[in-house]
């Protein structure tokens, strides 16, 4: 969920085309989301209320392999990873590390927080598990019928916890290694990019664990700086010049 749908790389400019054209919506499902066809071929859902996409209209899932899995996950070596997401949305970046845990025989238990979980019948609509394999589409439906705030054994090696709730109020137990922070944009959910969360997020990180997210302004470089990130720039995927890689330091 992001400032990264945006063809624009400043955080505050709304897509209104891909190469040229106009992006493909293709219907509506309900007031406050319609489904968009992206640049991968992959979908993402629009947000009326906030003129906002969840994902990179440039491309929904190759924009979450690149920032998440790419930057994020296959950062570490190590064969047992604590995650924690701030948003879990569409669960596509849930999807996609869980089936990166699989081909790379990792264990990863996966923590996310979500305030508003989409309905079944959206998740149902998207095309994820068209584009991902039989197998790893099925995986994509457990996820979505894991029950909220219970700890679900998804594959032998990929465990998910799913909390219905505000990361702002909620209180927030363990330690971990990854964050991935997906919240919607500073300047569509500035509390979300608060100084008081950046210091829940830094004292539920461990030493040496990273947080990895799409956007790269100076206000989110500072409040990392600030409660003990040391923060990269890294060159960030089609129709982003950079993303965030901070290490906890």
């Amino acid at each position: 969920m992001s400032d990264r749908g945006m063809i624009q790389t400043g955080d505050n400019k709304t897509a209104t085309s891909l190469s040229g054209q106009k992006l493909q919506k293709i219907y509506p499902l309900k007031k406050h989301a319609d489904i968009t066809l992206t640049g991968d071929g992959s979908h993402t859902l629009f947000v009326p209320e906030l003129n906002e996409h969840y994902h990179s209209v440039h491309g929904a899932i190759q924009e979450s392999e690149f920032i998440f899995i790419k930057s994020g996950l296959d950062y570490f070596r190590s064969a047992h990873l604590r995650i924690f997401e701030v948003g879990f949305g569409t669960g596509l970046n849930a999807l996609l590390t869980c089936i990166r845990a699989i081909a790379r025989k990792r264990e990863i238990y996966y923590e996310s927080i979500e305030k508003n979980p989409l309905p079944r019948y959206l998740t149902d609509s998207l095309n994820y598990k068209d584009l991902v394999g039989t197998e790893n589409g099925r995986i994509f439906e457990q996820l979505h019928s894991c029950d909220w705030n219970v700890t679900c054994r998804i594959t032998n090696n990929f465990t998910l916890l799913k909390i219905k709730g505000d990361l702002i109020t909620s209180e927030i137990f363990g330690v971990f290694d990854l964050i991935y922070f997906d919240a919607f944009g500073p300047d569509k959910q500035p509390e979300m990019w608060s100084d008081n969360v950046f210091e829940k997020i830094s004292g539920i990180t461990a030493r040496n664990g990273i947080l990895v997210t799409y956007s790269a302004k100076g206000t989110v470089q500072r409040a990392l700086k600030k409660h003990g990130f040391e923060v990269s720039l890294l060159p960030g995927p089609p129709g982003k010049r950079q993303i965030i890689r901070a290490i906890k330091i």
